[in-house]
């Protein structure tokens, strides 16, 4: 789920000072592996003879990270992110050029910046679809009134009616974890803009949405739940079930990663719902989902074993508390900070370089406490699965690191044959990721660098079973 990409690169980088001047934009690459870089922009302000600066990751839809110490003196930059255990040091070598090292993790990468933009490699993206579109669109407005939130999105429709019929079928597309825009726009891809392009040109219209309090949607982000977003998804089939151009008896839903969890919630309680389409869908218990995707993604990092072991233990300690006093805020983050207090002191090698004890522990707190994770780590997708009666596809990437394939494919064609419908469609797609982009890794940090925004391949079939669900 793209709120947990917690090994992600969002790395850190340099600030420069030329002359006795280190003001200024400052455009870099962070080759994180040959071949393999992250475009990096540094802000940096001076008052007073005190510097200070924000961090943008274009790739990764990150902006304005607060550095939390900026330091200059005798041609020598110093920064620091405390609550990424991000160090860096620098040596300005020209007016226009700093050569230094970060360190994060352990690990340390060469960086340089310079004033110009145009270092700032840009990776090509030849999936996604430019104007003008050989299909319909319409700018669109609907509400969710429990959630005092008004949502703004966009529908894309075939020009020619679907195999002779007057009306069209209709997918409305939920978004992962965190966050996310209509496109689910995240480290300079656009997803659910290559879906939406596709599936229209196919014959299929599709409504795509802005979550809550984001982009140009109102209403609060902080605090909601999957439960909440569920919501949101069924204000958005109201409105649509409406249009004069949608078949009401044939609109379903595609959701990614948390999208995945959301969309059964949804089908549960909905019975008009037609179908739903997993992709890269939760079948597992959220505590043991992020207890593997923590593991897959460390090893993937090349963290050790031992390291591996100790942070495997420390996650079932400290989502034992969450499970043990949901609910209750105070009372878990109390019991949190007491066991990360002893855990790290006995641990110390589990602080990142250039973090500290305490920062560690305020952000693993505020992290493991807020609502939406709570509920996260309680929630059992099956009993939910069980309940719908529509038609379902799960597809996934067999290079998935998040949602590991085998564990929650097979647990979502279980849990709904278990439920008696027995319409339900498994593909696990070889050499894929929690994208959809074709990889050999699957590793999170190279989500960026890929050409690929989703797979033709899982399109196709994505499509073909639409179609075929509701012709």
């Amino acid at each position: 789920m793209n709120r947990l990409l917690f090994v992600v690169f969002l790395s850190l980088t340099s600030l420069v000072s030329y002359g006795q001047n280190a003001t200024g934009d400052w455009y870099g690459n962070l080759e994180v592996r040959p071949g393999m870089a992250l475009s990096l922009v540094v802000h940096i302000t001076e008052a007073d003879g005190t510097y200070s600066g924000t961090l943008d990751s274009p790739d990764q839809k990150a902006f304005g990270i607060p550095i939390t110490t900026v330091n200059y003196a005798d041609a020598t930059l110093s920064l620091e992110i405390t609550n990424m255990g991000i160090t860096y040091t620098g040596t300005v070598k020209s007016d226009a050029l700093i050569e230094g090292t970060f360190k994060q993790g352990g690990q340390t990468f060469p960086l340089e910046l310079t004033h110009e933009a145009s270092s700032i490699e840009k990776p090509n993206k030849p999936q996604e679809p430019k104007v003008p579109f050989p299909y319909n669109t319409e700018e669109i407005t609907f509400e969710n009134k429990a959630a005092n939130a008004t949502f703004a999105g966009t529908i894309t429709l075939p020009k020619v009616t679907f195999k002779g019929k007057k009306k069209l079928p209709a997918v409305i597309l939920i978004s992962g974890s965190g966050p996310q825009d209509r496109n689910e726009e995240l480290l300079g891809h656009k997803p659910f803009l290559v879906i939406a392009d596709y599936l229209t040109r196919h014959g299929i219209a599709v409504l795509r949405y802005d979550d809550r309090g984001t982009a140009a949607s109102t209403g609060t982000f902080s605090g909601a739940t999957s439960a909440d977003f569920a919501t949101d998804a069924q204000a958005a089939f109201d409105f649509l079930k409406n249009h004069p151009d949608i078949d009401a008896s044939k609109i379903g839903f595609a959701g990614h990663s948390e999208g995945g969890l959301i969309a059964p919630m949804v089908a549960s309680q909905n019975k008009e719902v037609a179908f739903i389409a997993l992709l890269a869908g939760v079948g597992q218990p959220g505590d043991e989902l992020l207890m593997e995707q923590g593991y897959l993604i460390g090893k993937a990092q090349g963290f050790d074993d031992e390291m591996l072991r100790k942070n495997r233990i420390a996650q079932e300690v400290m989502f034992g508390i969450v499970k043990e006093y949901y609910g209750n805020t105070p009372k878990i983050k109390e019991e949190l900070t007491t066991y990360l207090e002893n855990a790290l002191d006995q641990n110390p090698e589990m602080i990142p370089e250039g973090n500290t004890k305490e920062g560690l522990m305020k952000q693993e707190v505020n992290t493991l406490s807020s609502d939406w994770f709570q509920y996260l780590v309680v929630t059992d997708p099956r009993p939910t699965l069980e309940k719908v009666i529509c038609p379902v596809l799960a597809i996934n990437g067999s290079l998935d690191l998040q949602v590991p394939p085998k564990q929650n494919l097979e647990n979502i064609e279980t849990a709904v044959k278990k439920g008696g419908n027995t319409d339900v469609t498994i593909v696990e797609f070889p050499n894929l990721n929690h994208l959809f982009q074709t990889t050999t890794t699957g590793n999170p940090a190279e989500y960026a660098q890929l050409e690929e925004t989703f797979s033709p391949d899982a399109l196709k079939v994505l499509s073909d079973w639409i179609i075929q669900k509701t012709k």
